[in-house]
Order: structure tokens, then C-alpha cells, then sequence
């Protein structure tokens, strides 16, 4: 529990103990976490020249680990970064992809800044919204879609943009985005992959994507191989 002050009210629940190398400071000696996070963890931190600084990778292991950031979660990252739950929880609010709340398995960002609005991404969102029944900012009952409008993610050349758990697909119409909600409820797939999305589902591109990409994202976070949240269809 966090207080005013951004202390501890009691220890953490009782789980797999770290070495104490693993901590120099902080007052708990287990870890929720499993084994696997606990040495992404070790590897992030040994990245960096004061541990605070990764809290930002830390983080996103806390999300995958238990799929939305909890306050267990955020005072773990404090224990493991050697800061305060408050100040940890100042850069999960901070930033919009630290899900707070729980969110679906298949998170639908659909941008509505200044150049996908212009390219009909308003339309876009609603075809969205309409086809899986979950407006803007919530989640359908079955935890299965999320839906939000973000703020440009960096394709306005190929406006109107949307991304499925922060893999891009770029020149989407509302036709298309209602068949990417029905695939998604369809196919269900363990791992959605841009290239796969856009030829579904795309049309205008920013430029020529020159590379394929044969990894995608596991969960509603960022696919990043280090994370442990990027797999290959099928590999998960």
C-alpha cells in the first residue's frame, strides 16, 4: 500500500527470494515477480550506471507481468530501482502507455491527431467503436478489446493511423478498421504482427517498410524482445 509520504505500509506478500545482490537497498527481501521477470530485471538494471534509471524498462516488466501496472507492482519497481513508490508512480502517471487500469487483450489505438484527423481518423475511431461496442477509454465486459484515441504515433504519412497492442497499421479506412475488430474477434491470435496487419488491413504507407518483421507483440504493451513481450505467431 503506498502512503501520503511515499513509504510502505508492511512488507510485500511472501514469493520467490532475491539474492542480495539483486537489491543493494530497499527494505523488502522477496519478490512477486517470476524468475524470469526477476532476471530481465537483474539485466536492465546492470544496463545502467544508477539503477533509478531503469525504471522506465522496469515498468513495462511490471505491466507484462501482470498485465496493468498495480500499486504491488509499482512498489516492486521502487524496491528494485531504490525509490520511493511515489516517486516511481510520478513516471507511471506521467506517461499514457502505463495502463494503470486493466486493459483487454487486444488494446486498438487509433490516432486522432492533426493529420490522421484530416485523413478521416475521427471516422476511423467511431467504426471502431460502433463494430466492437467499446467507446474510447474502456474495456468490453469480456476483457477482451480495449479501444483509445492517442496523439500522433508517428505516421502521418501514412494517416489515418491505429495500432493493436502498439503494432502499426497505417492508411486505415473505416471499412477496414471494422474488419480488423472482427478479425481480431475471429482469429484471436497469441501474437499480432505489423507487416501481417498492414497487408490485411492497411493501405497508404509512410515510406517503403524495406525490413520484414517476423516478431510481434505478445500483450498490450510494447513488443520488445529484452521485455520478454515479442514472439513469432505460434513460438508464444
Amino acid at each position: 500500500m503506498l502512503t501520503d509520504d511515499g513509504g510502505r505500509l508492511g512488507p510485500l506478500a511472501s514469493g520467490t527470494a532475491l539474492p542480495g545482490a539483486a537489491r543493494e537497498e530497499g527494505p523488502c527481501t522477496v519478490s512477486r515477480w517470476s524468475d524470469a521477470t526477476q532476471e530481465r530485471a537483474r539485466e536492465f538494471i546492470s544496463r545502467y550506471p544508477e539503477k533509478k534509471s531503469a525504471v522506465m524498462p522496469l515498468l513495462y516488466l511490471a505491466m507484462a507481468e501482470e498485465g496493468h501496472l498495480t500499486n504491488e507492482g509499482m512498489e516492486e519497481v521502487a524496491d528494485w530501482c531504490g525509490m520511493t513508490p511515489a516517486q516511481v508512480q510520478s513516471v507511471a502517471s506521467f506517461y499514457t502507455m502505463y495502463k494503470r487500469e486493466k486493459t483487454g487483450r487486444y488494446l486498438i489505438s487509433c490516432c486522432t491527431s492533426i493529420s490522421c484527423m484530416l485523413s478521416g481518423g475521427d471516422d476511423v475511431l467511431h467504426a471502431v467503436e460502433d463494430r466492437s461496442g467499446v467507446p474510447h477509454g474502456e474495456t468490453d465486459e469480456e476483457g477482451f478489446l480495449s479501444v483509445e484515441h492517442v496523439e500522433c504515433i508517428g505516421a502521418c504519412g501514412g494517416a489515418p493511423a491505429v495500432q493493436v497492442n502498439y503494432e502499426l497499421i497505417e492508411g486505415v479506412t473505416p471499412d477496414k478498421a471494422r474488419d480488423l475488430v472482427d478479425w481480431l474477434r475471429k482469429a484471436r491470435p497469441e501474437v499480432v504482427n505489423t507487416d501481417e496487419m498492414q497487408e490485411l488491413f492497411g493501405g497508404k504507407r509512410s515510406f517503403d517498410w524495406a525490413i520484414p518483421e517476423v516478431l510481434g507483440a505478445t500483450g498490450p504493451y510494447p513488443a520488445f524482445q529484452p521485455l520478454g513481450t515479442a514472439d513469432r505467431e505460434g513460438q508464444g
